[in-house]
């Protein structure tokens, strides 16, 4: 067992970290306060191939896995700059087409995943079914060789610079019984589709959408996979989502701690830095110890996952590490933001000192793509065996 990444995956942590930084967190504030998107960011981390790290080598990707994945977004957020549809686009939605989709897909689509050229966003989420996925109720029915697609999706990330939709519904003959989900690719322009933004209290460069369905007609070829393949072809991409989302939280979290430790050793008001009295310094020496408990475990799902394979209870193991992984990001994330503004004091809520504005990125790892609370449902039924409640 070695804890230590190979010389190729400390490249690129140094090389991502070396982009990032060349943008940071005043580059991601001005785009915020423009209502911008990060286009410069993430063109230039796709020419450099950081966003097509997990793409096979055949399509013009990098070959790697999801764990060279996680390793781009946290790094990124380190910096102060994470990109939301890295985990939306190459990793849910490239993943999924990588495993499941046809060879005609796979030449489609692949290559604008591996250099940036493409973006697509996932669409799972609805206003009724909430965390239970299992109730959702966009409905795919068959018109001759076509499809038709109708129903509605709530919080879906960057729709208004997306390419693509790829959206999670049933076939109508699967409304009842259990869940049996089928992924169809929809253009953000097709007829009968329609969003709208979802006014946020807290700003960032992607927006949120709530999309309306009506009929829209897509052919054979938009259905990913096949519409008996069930949640195996759903989790391909979920997993990944976990595991880049606990990624980009430890990020975030590692941002807040440096300028948390850096105030500390600067910063002084007496005889002494303020860092050097223990009621600062250790609940900062805590964050810092949660924070590398969350990334192990990041590093261990991502590792699981790419490890395995079409292992039925391997990706059972990468699904338990994947959810205590995003568990314990979106726990330790938020206990270092939190030290590191109330060190700061008043600085801290100031856009200078740019830690507040993370508070809302940071809150919301916390909730999606899956709450805690339901993580801590699947712990305790999965992990422990004990029964549900619901």
């Amino acid at each position: 067992m070695d804890f230590v990444e190979s010389a190729e995956q400390q490249m690129l942590r140094s090389a991502v970290a070396g982009l990032a930084g060349r943008y940071g967190r005043e580059y991601v504030a001005k785009k915020v306060k423009a209502d911008g998107r990060t286009t410069e960011l993430w063109a230039e981390a796709g020419r450099l191939g950081y966003l097509g790290v997990a793409v096979p080598e055949e399509y013009g990707g990098g070959g790697g896995g999801i764990y060279e994945l996680h390793i781009v977004g946290e790094e990124l957020a380190a910096a102060g700059c994470p990109l939301l549809l890295l985990v939306v686009s190459p990793a849910i939605c490239g993943t999924v087409i990588a495993t499941f989709g046809t060879e005609e897909q796979k030449k489609q689509w692949l290559p604008g995943f591996a250099d940036g050229s493409l973006k697509m966003v996932f669409a799972i989420t609805e206003p009724d079914a909430g965390s239970n996925s299992h109730r959702l109720t966009t409905v795919a029915r068959r018109d001759g060789t076509d499809w038709l697609l109708s129903g509605r999706k709530v919080f879906i990330s960057g729709v208004d610079e997306a390419d693509y939709v790829l959206v999670v519904g049933r076939t109508e003959d699967a409304r009842s019984g259990k869940l049996k989900p089928c992924l169809f690719v929809v253009p953000p322009d097709a007829a009968g589709l329609e969003y709208r933004q979802i006014e946020m209290a807290f700003s960032a460069p992607e927006k949120q959408f709530a999309l309306f369905l009506d009929d829209v007609r897509l052919p054979a070829e938009g259905l990913i996979g096949t519409e008996d393949a069930g949640l195996l072809q759903l989790f391909a991409g979920l997993n990944p989502e976990r595991i880049t989302v606990a990624a980009q939280t430890c990020g975030m979290g590692r941002y807040a701690l440096d300028r948390a430790a850096r105030y500390g050793r600067e910063r002084q008001v007496w005889s002494t830095p303020v860092g050097a009295h223990q009621g600062v310094a250790h609940p900062l020496a805590q964050a810092k110890i949660e924070l590398e408990l969350a990334r192990l475990m990041t590093q261990k799902a991502a590792w699981l996952y790419d490890e395995a394979g079409t292992d039925v209870a391997r990706h059972a193991a990468a699904g338990e590490a994947a959810n205590m992984a995003k568990y314990a990001a979106g726990e330790a994330a938020y206990h270092a933001l939190d030290r590191a503004i109330q060190i700061h004091g008043g600085n801290g809520m100031t856009v200078e000192y740019g830690l507040a504005s993370y508070w809302g990125g940071i809150r919301a790892a916390q909730i999606a793509p899956v709450s805690r609370e339901m993580i801590l449902n699947f712990v305790a039924q999965h992990s422990l065996g004990l029964p549900k409640s619901y």
